[in-house]
Order: structure tokens, then C-alpha cells, then sequence
């Protein structure tokens, strides 16, 4: 199994489109046996969860993501991990513990980035 992180350095991004780039851990019998990093490559609507299908990935972990992106990755029966913060790696290892849950932390359609700080706040 692959689960894609959205990351700004080693912590989860509190924005999946605007993020650094995506931490790909590989999963094995419940052990991480990989991790590879991918510089984002660019914010355009449906592209990134087309991308990071045609990585494998099965799980997406971020702190906020648009409604269009879970969308998509819901067609490709990509799991989607919203509300997630802290280390990336800590992340993967609550998620294969089955103690890091989806909050459902949905950015609205927006115009500005600078808008999208509900999930930033709490």
C-alpha cells in the first residue's frame, strides 16, 4: 500500500494544493518499507489527485483539502485522511495503527489562498 502525505518540510501541510510536495510511504505488513519525496507540481484543479494516482497511492494524508480533490480521489477509491497534523511519518504510523481518523477538514472554493485558514485555527 502507498499512503501520500501533502507536506511543508517534514510536517503535514495545512493545505493539500499550495503544499511543498507529497511524502510517499510504502506500506508492508504494517511496516513502512519506503519513503520517496515529490516536489508538488502545481496547483490546477484535478490534477494533483491524478497525479498522485498514477503513483499508486491509496491513502492521502493533509490537514485541509478542497471538496473537488476528494471528489476525485473518491472515484479512484483513494482513501482521504483529512484534519491530519504534526510529522508526516508519525502520521503514517497513527494512520497503520488505525488511530488517525478523518476530521473532514474541508477547504471551501476560493479565490485567494490566504482565505482558506479554517482548519489553520484550531
Amino acid at each position: 500500500m502507498k499512503i501520500a502525505v501533502a507536506c511543508d518540510g517534514k510536517n503535514v501541510s495545512g493545505h493539500f494544493g499550495h503544499c511543498e510536495g507529497f511524502e510517499l510511504f510504502t506500506e508492508d505488513g504494517g511496516n513502512i518499507t519506503e519513503c520517496k519525496f515529490y516536489q508538488n507540481p502545481g496547483h490546477k484543479p484535478g490534477f494533483l489527485p491524478n497525479y498522485l494516482n498514477d503513483l499508486g497511492t491509496n491513502t492521502i494524508i493533509a490537514g485541509g483539502i478542497g471538496g473537488g480533490a476528494i471528489e476525485i480521489f473518491n472515484e479512484k477509491n483513494i482513501e482521504v485522511i483529512a484534519g491530519a497534523r504534526g510529522d508526516a511519518a508519525e502520521a503514517v504510523e497513527q494512520y497503520l495503527k488505525g488511530q488517525l481518523k478523518s476530521t473532514g477538514s474541508v477547504c471551501h472554493e476560493h479565490e485567494f489562498e490566504s482565505t482558506c485558514e479554517e482548519h489553520d485555527q484550531h
